[in-house]
């Protein structure tokens, strides 16, 4: 196992010809699992002669995670006996999650996926299974993984099975000592990750996961008791805490490494363990973060968090996705402005007008497209902002304002504000894409309806 994750990808890589794409939104359909794959056949026609499928048993639960893999993304698995056997439906939604974050928060403001993109992630605690470096590599032929984990046993099985998917070139794994930093980043090698990702031990000791696996009633619907048997090393589902233990260990590294990971995310187990790190991001004054539940259907609830110390704000569907609870939403990235009786073309017409008479904004029309993007380095539209820099004006040599404009345009980085603003019919969509402050966020978008109502 090497140290090192700096390598190249190779030029021939292609992407898997078999791997999904969407989130899975329902529970797995048994029926049709089993038309494509003969192992698990086996165990559905077991289970009508039975009327039941026993997820209790180990051997059925790896054998649906095993003929998942193949059938939806084409990877093959095996497994330790005594390691935890990753439900795959919860663990590619937090991936695909995961995408739409880094695609929705890039320095093109595409929203959109960029296969050019190069993307190097960090999973804690990889496992036996190494199930997201093996998601991740497979469905972004341009990402590479490095994993980290403390127990050696796991680490030799997360080795074979990326080997045997051919994807030594794109994942690396690292030894780590318990009380090490959660993110080796300098021992690494690199200087910056685009994210961290983490699936945390849940429980704070073994009486904590013996009264979660004890509860009478299991109840599918439930999000304590398990709808599956749990077979795991006790470093896996054990540790200081439970999981905001640990997420709260990622959080403090991050105040350090700040924007040298684009995103910090983790799993959490309950929703009241999001509410706790939420709570926690926003006591350390962090505004730009995410939140998502990962559950596919009806089965074990879990959510995602993530946060960020760079000022590229997500897409609002993606930075509040799925069933979420108020506490835990961050502020909304989008707002609709609704004009009656205008359509497309003259909305977009009056907005370029106005916003083309904003002194102190960058402004780029794109009528192909029926959108622009606005970017400002501060508050150039109040009647305040608009008197201080008349009064600057007259105050300041003819000499010295040449100056002032040949200088900004080498300052592209200093955006306090950018908005990507899309016309349609009767309304006018307006997506935050960079800043640290929304007052600052909300004041553009309330100037600009009165300016397009007038």
């Amino acid at each position: 196992m090497s140290n090192s994750i700096v390598v190249p990808i190779p030029s021939s890589e292609s992407p898997r010809k078999k791997t999904r794409k969407d989130y899975y939104s329902r529970d797995v359909d048994f029926n049709e699992l089993a038309k494509h794959d003969d192992d698990f056949a086996a165990i559905s026609k077991a289970a009508k002669r039975d009327g039941w499928i026993d997820f209790h048993d180990p051997k059925v639960v790896q054998q649906l995670t095993k003929s998942l893999l193949k059938y939806d993304f084409g990877l093959s698995l095996t497994l330790p006996d005594d390691r935890l056997c990753p439900p795959i439906p919860v663990r590619w939604n937090y991936v695909r999650w995961l995408q739409d974050l880094l695609d929705t928060t890039s320095a093109s403001f595409s929203d959109i996926h960029d296969p050019e993109r190069e993307v190097l992630g960090l999973d804690i605690g990889v496992g036996a299974s190494c199930i997201y470096g093996l998601l991740a590599c497979a469905s972004r032929s341009n990402w590479r993984m490095a994993g980290t984990d403390i127990d050696a046993h796991s680490l030799d099985h997360a080795k074979r099975n990326f080997e045997a998917n051919d994807l030594q070139d794109r994942i690396r794994l690292k030894k780590m000592k318990a009380e090490e930093d959660l993110i080796p980043i300098d021992s690494m090698g690199v200087e910056e990750m685009d994210f961290v990702m983490t699936n945390p031990p849940f429980y704070s000791s073994e009486k904590d996961f013996l009264a979660s696996y004890n509860d009478s009633g299991r109840k599918a619907t439930d999000d304590k008791p398990p709808s599956a048997v749990c077979v795991g090393a006790q470093n896996e589902m054990i540790c200081e805490a439970g999981d905001v233990g640990f997420v709260t260990r990622i959080l403090e590294q991050s105040l350090v490494l700040r924007e040298r990971v684009q995103w910090y995310t983790a799993m959490l187990s309950h929703m009241h363990s999001v509410q706790q790190i939420v709570a926690k991001l926003k006591e350390k004054g962090i505004t730009n973060f995410a939140t998502t539940s990962l559950h596919p259907g009806n089965k074990t609830k879990r959510y995602a968090l993530a946060w960020s110390f760079r000022d590229r704000r997500p897409r609002n569907d993606v930075a509040r996705h799925g069933e979420l609870i108020m506490d835990v939403l961050p502020a909304s990235t989008a707002k609709t402005i609704h004009l009656p009786l205008h359509s497309t073309r003259s909305l977009g017409k009056k907005l370029d007008e106005a916003l083309s008479a904003l002194d102190g904004i960058q402004w780029e029309w794109r009528p192909l497209l029926d959108a622009g993007i606005v970017q400002c380095k501060a508050n150039v539209w109040s009647r305040a902002a608009r008197r201080q820099k008349m009064f600057a004006d007259r105050a300041k040599p003819a000499a010295e304002s040449a100056k002032d404009k040949e200088s900004s345009s080498d300052e592209e980085d200093e955006v306090a504000l950018a908005v990507k603003i899309t016309c349609k019919n009767e309304e006018a969509e307006v997506r935050w894409l960079r800043g640290n402050d929304h007052v600052l966020y909300e004041s553009f978008c309330g100037m600009l309806s009165r300016a397009l109502k007038k």
